[in-house]
């Protein structure tokens, strides 16, 4: 797949994705609370994004058996909803969501203490909350793509892929018209990660805490415009 320049009529359409993907982040954080199961979440999230007419963009996507990515504490990305895991005081829980528009895709993941959470935690969120603000400072047409993503159109994944880390990159440099998603997780201990039996779930190697959140970033001709964040304040 190659790198799509977005048309004005596609960065609308991703626009309102992007809109209605903020909402959804925005009515699913409000409505978290200890005791409810990650499936509650997922259930909620996909009841809302269908709500403004749009498809869950990660339901059954490469099998993913869940519309919403929730990932408690040491898990990083991809957990996979369940009945039997409860959210509890103290936790920190990363929500991953995608929407399709009228056939195009948004991303973004924000991640949220439930109740009362430590220091630590607080420090963590913010961090990695602040690392992508810090890193789309230079996600402007013609710098290099050092900030961990993928492109996001008509499919959720498209090129280029991003790498998260510095190096003597040959890849594309981003151009006016470019969509990515751009998505920072961090963890609290060593950065290396295993996956679960269930092939998705990845966590973090040490159990410690890890953090993600993400946005859909529209290269310009000036400053980067960021498609899923409306009102949310930075």
């Amino acid at each position: 797949m190659s790198v799509t320049i977005k048309s004005a009529r596609e960065i609308e359409l991703m626009r309102e994705a992007g809109k209605i993907l903020a909402k959804t982040h925005e009515e699913l954080a409000k409505a978290l609370k200890p005791g409810m199961t990650t499936w509650d979440i997922d259930h909620l999230g996909e009841e809302i994004i269908r709500s403004y007419g749009c498809i869950p963009s990660f339901n059954n996507y490469n099998g993913y058996p869940a519309s919403i990515c929730v990932s408690v504490n040491d898990e990083v990305v991809h957990g996979i909803p369940s009945r039997k895991h409860f959210i509890e005081e103290g936790d920190i829980v990363s929500l991953d969501a995608g929407v399709i528009y009228k056939g195009y895709h948004s991303d973004a993941a924000r991640t949220y203490g439930i109740g009362e959470i430590s220091p630590e935690a607080g420090r963590l969120i913010e961090v990695t909350k602040q690392s992508f603000f810090e890193g789309i400072k230079f996600a402007k047409a013609g710098n290099p793509l050092n900030l961990v993503g993928h492109g996001i159109g008509s499919h959720l994944h498209e090129d280029p892929e991003v790498p998260n880390f510095a190096g003597r990159l040959r890849g594309l440099k981003p151009r006016p018209g470019m969509t990515l998603a751009i998505e920072p997780m961090i963890n609290a201990g060593t950065p290396e990660v295993v996956w679960l039996d269930d092939d998705w779930t990845v966590v973090t190697e040490d159990g410690a805490l890890s953090a993600h959140y993400e946005n859909t970033v529209l290269i310009t001709e000036g400053e980067p415009e960021l498609l899923s964040l409306v009102s949310e304040a930075h």
